[in-house]
């Protein structure tokens, strides 16, 4: 053998394996709503902890192309993500639970990825092929996997919807060939399902699992681990059952039951279930830690379980009537209660139904007033008298996008005395715009996807309520809006007592204000829900619940339990 090629042997002998990104896929199966994206993002944390860098994202079988122009109602609340995309809420259990890259690419529709065959296709750019569901479609989505897994150990995909119905099929198409593909190492295949309970019987019933795993094994899918979700224990016998007709080993049917405090305790118990380690030894990995340390988890808990007081926090909202369209508000608020080791109880208020008329009956008695966004008309007189009230009864208010722009007309109206103060969004003719549209968005004709999106850059006066709260004096938050604070009349509202305290400054757009001589006032045009962790709440959530506990915190004994972190609700409040 020659030098040469001595040489070029030892070089090739040195070069690095090439990586290869595992993939985990979640399927659901029976009914819908099992909690698919609480069980990825629980499973994200968990491999977190044995030290892979983990990427989520989720497939929705929607047409619509993104849920940005969906009401509230029917598909719950829009989360944002860092870089603009407007995305399913399953992705701030994501980001709240792990420290996942989330993006664009963590959520893809039907909608999208058939707008984007389609394009591609009346661009020439598939040669005059005819375009078919596989392969085109099915090609599309593999991209779109691909796209999300960046330099991530381990990509865990949710596939929206439930086994058999007809959206989800091409996706489930997708991912089998996707097995084939990357190699059927590299892919783990997991399936959601419900344990039926029938009462009259005191039974768990395997017969729908069974069924749905076998709809999923004639696409051609076997699953690597079931994950049962269930109201009442598995034995072994059922444990043994659905492995035996569902062709999964005994130790990969993982029992998910209903967790009876919090549900942050869901990572701790699939850990003690063996979630991990199962996925770890299919996929062929080794955990990089010695021992997962979950104790910051576990306290996390601990704090949820033990408060030791507790107050109530008012919610008016004009979707209120669907516990998801204010996902992130209700979770930030129970970290602002978590940091504070308090118990937050919602009253949610529905601001239909709030005037001058029942604001002390509705409002009376609430630690804290929190106002969320939202669009068009309807319920905002609610909102504007709801935060008037919080003013003049020096009670702690947060409003957030909208509920900062009702703080604003609040104060036109009845501090600079403009009656007619009011937001063009709701009247284009009104005399006094205190809110106007923004600048950039003069020129916007479509909707989906065109309101400034993601994050911006806001610099805090550092002796403000918002100042001390972040403890620096610039912050970084997301936003998602067409409407803003209008500079035209910001001399008057400052001399009048609303004082503005974070700035935009590359475009002098006002980010937050604060009421002068309230003990905690505070309006922001952004979303700082979207930034909160159980394990690092947000600091302006923080710090509204700790004035709200100041105001009116009722002290509980250190061992009080409570049914849940930040859920609990006295219901709907209606006149």
């Amino acid at each position: 053998m020659s030098t040469g090629q001595l040489n070029t042997t030892k070089t090739s002998a040195l070069k690095p394996a090439p990586r290869v990104a595992k993939h985990i896929f979640v399927t659901g199966g029976v009914v819908s709503s099992l909690g698919k994206g609480l069980t990825c993002a629980a499973l994200g944390m968990l491999l977190e902890q044995h030290g892979l860098k983990v990427a989520i994202q989720k497939m929705d079988p929607y047409i619509n192309v993104d849920p940005g122009t969906m009401n509230p109602f029917q598909h719950g609340e829009v989360y944002v993500t860092a870089d603009g995309a407007e995305t399913d809420l399953d992705l701030g259990h994501y980001e709240r639970f792990t420290h996942a890259e989330i993006n664009r690419h963590s959520n893809y529709t039907t909608g999208q990825i058939y707008n984007s065959v389609i394009s591609k296709e009346r661009r020439g750019d598939y040669l005059g092929a005819c375009i078919q569901v596989i392969p085109h479609i099915t090609n599309e989505i593999k991209d779109a996997i691909r796209a999300a897994r960046g330099d991530a150990d381990v990509l865990i995909t949710e596939i929206g919807g439930t086994i058999g119905d007809i959206e989800s099929l091409p996706f489930i198409e997708a991912i089998r060939q996707f097995g084939i593909e990357e190699g059927r190492g590299n892919c783990l295949y997991i399936h959601l399902t419900l344990l039926t309970y029938l009462r009259a019987a005191k039974e768990l019933k395997t017969k729908p699992t069974q069924q749905s795993v076998g709809k999923l094994r004639e696409i051609g899918i076997i699953p690597d681990i079931l994950v049962c979700r269930t109201e009442h224990p598995m034995t072994g016998e059922i444990r043994s059952k659905l492995s035996l007709f569902c062709n999964v080993e005994p130790e990969a049917v993982i029992e998910e039951m209903d967790v009876k405090h919090s549900i942050y305790e869901v990572p701790l118990m699939l850990r003690d279930q063996g979630l991990d380690v199962s996925a770890l030894r299919k996929l062929g990995l080794k955990s990089r830690v010695e021992t997962p340390d979950l104790s910051a988890w576990r306290n996390v808990v601990d704090c949820a379980v033990h408060p030791q007081q507790q107050v109530e926090i008012a919610v008016v909202g004009k979707y209120i009537d669907l516990h998801d369209a204010y996902k992130s508000i209700y979770e930030a608020l129970a970290h602002g209660g978590l940091a504070n080791r308090a118990d937050v109880v919602i009253r949610k208020i529905n601001s239909d139904r709030l005037d001058s008329s029942n604001l002390d009956k509705l409002l009376g008695g609430v630690g804290g007033v929190l106002v969320p966004g939202g669009f068009g008309e309807r319920g905002v007189e609610g909102k504007i008298a709801a935060a008037r009230w919080a003013a003049d009864n020096g009670i702690p208010y947060f409003g957030i996008c909208l509920g900062m722009q009702c703080a604003t007309i609040h104060a036109a109206r009845h501090l600079v005395g403009l009656e007619d103060a009011y937001s063009r969004e709701f009247d284009e003719n009104c005399a006094a715009p205190v809110i106007d549209l923004m600048q950039a968005q003069k020129k916007v004709t479509e909707k989906g996807g065109t309101m400034r999106l993601g994050t911006y850059t806001c610099r805090v006066e550092p002796d403000s309520i918002a100042g001390r709260a972040y403890g620096t004096d610039t912050v970084r938050e997301r936003h998602r809006h067409r409407f803003e604070y209008n500079n035209a009349y910001r001399e008057r509202l400052v001399e009048a007592g609303l004082r503005v305290t974070g700035i935009y400054e590359e475009a002098d757009l006002v980010e937050i204000v604060e009421l002068e001589g309230h003990p905690w006032f505070v309006g922001v045009q952004f979303h700082p829900e979207y930034q909160s962790k159980p394990i690092e709440p947000h600091p302006l959530f923080a710090s509204f619940i700790d004035a709200a506990c100041t105001h009116s915190g009722t002290p509980l004994g250190v061992d009080a339990e409570i049914s849940s972190v930040g859920a609990t609700s006295t219901g709907d409040v209606s006149a």
